[in-house]
């Protein structure tokens, strides 16, 4: 038996659409921080119903997972006088966005709003969220 190992080769039309797949499974991290407010509440979540909105295009990036943080109806309680955390994931950005805003696009007051987050290479963020519109 011979240990000679012969490197594979892979055709260049399945090596570009297996790139052109990764592009399109590219997701958004953005680890968020509620700063500490005695004015506020001390219950949070999030609405499904929250964007990455780029501001070159139409694009919209959908939320698709979250950590340490309730999507609506249910609340988590957030510790009183202490910045709360959380992370959410959302589907890819296109390649030529610039910037773009995190809104949480609710049939209330109060929504989320990032505005203007300069996109860098990693796909990964902290952001403070504040209160909108």
């Amino acid at each position: 038996m011979s240990d000679t190992l012969v490197k594979p080769v892979i055709a260049k039309e399945l090596l570009e659409s297996l790139q052109a797949k990764t592009e399109e499974e590219k997701q958004v991290i953005v680890h968020c921080c509620f700063p500490a407010s005695p004015s506020l509440g001390n219950l949070i979540r999030i609405w499904p119903s929250t964007y990455l909105f780029d501001l070159q295009s139409d694009h919209q990036s959908k939320l698709i997972h979250t950590e340490n943080i309730t999507l609506f109806p249910y609340w988590t309680p957030i510790p009183f006088m202490k910045d709360f955390w959380f992370t959410l994931i959302f589907s890819g950005l296109p390649k030529d966005c610039k910037s773009f805003d995190l809104r949480e696009v609710i049939p209330e007051e109060g929504g989320f709003y990032v505005e203007s987050v300069k996109r860098n290479s990693s796909d990964v963020y902290r952001v403070k969220i504040s209160e909108s519109y």
